[in-house]
């Protein structure tokens, strides 16, 4: 089938992810003629919810899973009926050398807070220089958060609205350990700062590259406060209102479809039981730029230049009849796993995790993050399983680059980062995990782990890189004149935009690469 009159398009998006949809809804209230085309049967890409466990009623957020960086702005421009719920306790973080001891940071009673940190540290003032260390960021996050969905100011403009010229140049010039040894005296401490920067990202406090610097920032700025709270309903809910958004806009969505080139003059090939051509007046890639980079090669165009990928993370999903005991017997499981729980993260640990998987070894213990979401959310679950106390529970080990498994047998690989997950929390609790695990109607435990071959594999993620790529400062250096460029979405290639994770302001789930990348095209296309 040839291009025809039937299949042209004002815009047409490659991938149907939610940074996808968010672009769709944009331009199809803008009145443009707009198709999405996603490769899977649904979209949603990474942020949707699943039953991994025939027979389970439990729907979880099997990749993506916290939202704090998706703009109120869009939520309000779009319409969308998201409910997002805030965690009371921030984090806990048992204290690697004696777990009956840990640190809980509840964010409504700053003296349970700064007992806790007593208790665990002996020291009575490093709550107060943790506490201070936030406040000293606050004014980053409320200076720079407010521009993500707004044409890219400059660093001189940003660092004018922080005001604090010592704090801008330790973020952007110098390596985050430096900052942090000198905000923060304990090594535990220490580490659970540090892991706002290592969340997907393969680097160690002092790397010179500063990509956990920028990791760091992404972390601490969502929502003007650096809050990440869990969506209610799963991160399903939050895909499925996204999609409500952009056909009630008049959007198409075609799903099962799956793009085999693209050209530089807009011209979008796809293959399922025919050839097809949708032919845009621009086309927005929702894909990676190295998976955009292959669709040109196979259209015969030069590509991006983007690097190969890789990301750096194991997540383990799973549902539990019950939370685990812990060894500190101060704080209950409840408390502890409802917002984000540290194990064998201090910044020690998590820079000698960096040189093993350097090394080409699993680190060992492997640093892990492990959530509750079925505390703050308890809707994910059937009836019959929250009335018997059932709890989800997420585990999402650090330092473990896709390089670990890219050459192995992955099934392999797999079971051993989910042996490694599994006996880092151990090391934590006052009883093995496994008795807590809940058994499916087939009798197989409800346990798994998504490695970086998981999400290469099942949503085109080159390297399992699940911010397609190296995450980005959000600023330029000097003014753009294009819209493309100003927007932070440009590629070599004037008709075609990124409007993904791969833009200047992707990573995580916040539609700030679809609504840049709208806002670029309606420029361009005048409207």
């Amino acid at each position: 089938m040839t291009a025809s009159d039937s299949r042209r398009y004002d815009v047409v998006i490659v991938g149907g992810g939610h940074n996808a949809l968010v672009a769709a809804a944009y331009l199809a209230r803008a009145g443009r003629r707009v198709v999405v085309i996603e490769r899977s049967d649904a979209v949603g890409g990474a942020a949707v919810s699943e039953r991994p466990w025939a027979g389970v009623d439990a729907r979880l957020s099997r990749y993506s899973y916290l939202v704090s960086l998706l703009p109120q702005r869009i939520i309000d421009d779009l319409g969308l009926r998201i409910e997002l719920r805030r965690r009371r306790y921030s984090s806990y973080t048992p204290d690697p050398t004696d777990p009956t001891r840990g640190i809980l940071v509840d964010t409504r009673d700053a003296e349970a807070t700064a007992a806790s940190f007593a208790r665990t540290l002996g020291d009575t003032h490093e709550a107060a220089r943790f506490a201070a260390f936030g406040e000293r960021l606050a004014p980053v996050a409320r200076a720079v958060f407010p521009t993500m969905t707004e044409p890219l100011p400059t660093s001189d403009e940003l660092r004018e609205r922080v005001g604090d010229d010592e704090l801008w140049d330790a973020l952007t010039t110098r390596p985050l350990g430096d900052l942090l040894r000198s905000s923060l005296d304990s090594d535990l401490v220490r580490g659970v700062a540090l892991t706002d920067g290592l969340i997907g990202t393969f680097a160690s406090s002092d790397d010179p590259s500063l990509t956990q610097n920028r990791c760091f920032l992404y972390h601490v700025i969502g929502g003007g406060t650096g809050d990440w709270d869990v969506p209610v309903g799963g991160m399903g809910a939050v895909t499925a209102e996204l999609e409500r958004a952009a056909r009630e806009a008049g959007a198409e969505i075609v799903t099962g479809v799956e793009v085999v080139s693209v050209s530089p003059d807009g011209d979008v090939h796809t293959m399922t039981d025919r050839s097809e051509v949708f032919r845009g007046d621009l086309v927005l890639s929702g894909v990676g730029r190295a998976v955009l980079d292959r669709l040109l090669t196979a259209g015969g165009s030069s590509t991006t230049g983007a690097e190969a990928p890789e990301g750096a993370q194991v997540k383990v999903n799973m549902l539990l009849s019950r939370l685990p005991r812990l060894r500190d017997e101060s704080v209950t499981p409840e408390a502890a796993f409802s917002g984000t729980f540290h194990v064998n993260e201090t910044m020690t640990q998590l820079d000698a995790a960096h040189v093993a998987a350097s090394g080409g070894l699993i680190p060992e213990p492997l640093p892990v993050e492990v959530y509750c979401h079925s505390l703050t959310d308890p809707s994910i679950l059937g009836e019959e399983l929250r009335a018997s106390g059932a709890q989800t529970l997420t585990m999402f080990g650090l330092q473990v680059p896709h390089r670990l498994i890219d050459d192995t047998d992955p099934v392999a690989a797999g079971a051993r980062l989910l042996a490694a997950a599994h006996a880092s929390l151990d090391s934590v609790l006052a009883e093995p995990l496994r008795d807590c695990i809940l058994r499916a109607p087939d009798g197989r435990l409800c346990i798994e782990a998504r490695t970086t071959r998981d999400l290469e594999e099942s949503l085109a993620m080159i390297g399992g890189d699940i911010f397609h790529g190296a995450l980005s400062w959000p600023w330029l250096s000097a003014p753009a004149d294009s819209p493309a460029a100003r927007w932070g979405v440009s590629t070599p290639h004037a008709r075609i935009l990124l409007c993904g994770a791969s833009a200047q302001r992707g990573g995580a789930v916040s539609g700030i690469g679809g609504q840049n990348a709208a806002m670029a095209a309606l420029e361009i296309l005048g409207g």
